[in-house]
Formats: C-alpha cells, sequence, structure tokens
C-alpha cells in the first residue's frame, strides 16, 4: 500500500462523506453531483486495487495479512458500490445520506488497511 494514494484516499472519502451527509441532510436527492462524488471514491479504489496487486505479485506482503488487507479492500468496494445502486434506485434525501455515510465507512476501512499493510497505526 503506498502512503500517499492512502492519504489521498482517505481526505477523498472523508470530504466526499461528510458533503453528501450535509447535502442530503439539507434535503438534496441524489443527482449527478453526488453520484459522481461517489464514482470519484470508486475510481480511487479501483486504482489502490491495482497498485496492491502489483505491489503482490512483486513480492510485497501485509505485515499482518495481505488476505485480509485484499478482503478490506474488495468490501470497501462493494460498500461504496452498493450505495451508489441504492441512490439510482431511491431518489430520496436519505439515499444522499447513505452515500455519504458509504464513504465515511470506506475512510475507516481505509484506516484498518493501512494498519494491516503496515503493521502500525497511523494514529500512533
Amino acid at each position: 500500500m503506498l502512503e500517499p494514494l492512502y492519504y489521498l484516499l482517505l481526505f477523498l472519502t472523508l470530504a466526499v462523506g461528510a458533503v453528501q451527509l450535509l447535502l442530503g441532510f439539507f434535503g438534496r436527492k441524489p443527482g449527478q453531483v453526488e453520484i459522481m462524488m461517489s464514482l470519484a471514491v470508486i475510481a480511487g479504489l479501483a486504482v489502490q486495487l491495482i497498485v496492491s496487486t502489483i505491489l503482490a505479485i512483486s513480492g510485497e506482503r501485509a505485515v499482518i495479512s495481505t488476505l485480509e488487507y485484499f478482503g478490506y479492500l474488495l468490501v470497501a468496494i462493494i460498500v461504496q458500490v452498493a450505495a451508489g445502486f441504492w441512490a439510482l434506485a431511491e431518489k430520496t434525501k436519505w439515499s444522499t445520506v447513505i452515500l455519504g455515510a458509504a464513504a465515511l465507512t470506506v475512510a475507516v476501512m481505509l484506516v484498518r488497511m493501512l494498519q494491516i499493510w503496515s503493521g502500525v497505526s497511523p494514529f500512533a
């Protein structure tokens, strides 16, 4: 896991999550802007998946468990995609809130992925 990419993704997910939660609580229904923000998170996770796969193929391993790391990464992608489908199927303000909650969930998962990969807490 490349740390600069981790910090970029963490900032992106926190920003997207906060903005989407605020928009949802102010009654905005999901539109193109909200879906594009979620797609940006998915794209970032896809880049992380590609980079991590290349690192694993080249011989680098997670300190704790490479399998667990990839499990977290795949579930993070699934969470974001599922929230996007929810927002497309149900156009209410709560769908925007769900998009924000999904992005914040991914942020927490990113912190755990860094712990798994490096063996060190990012807050230490």
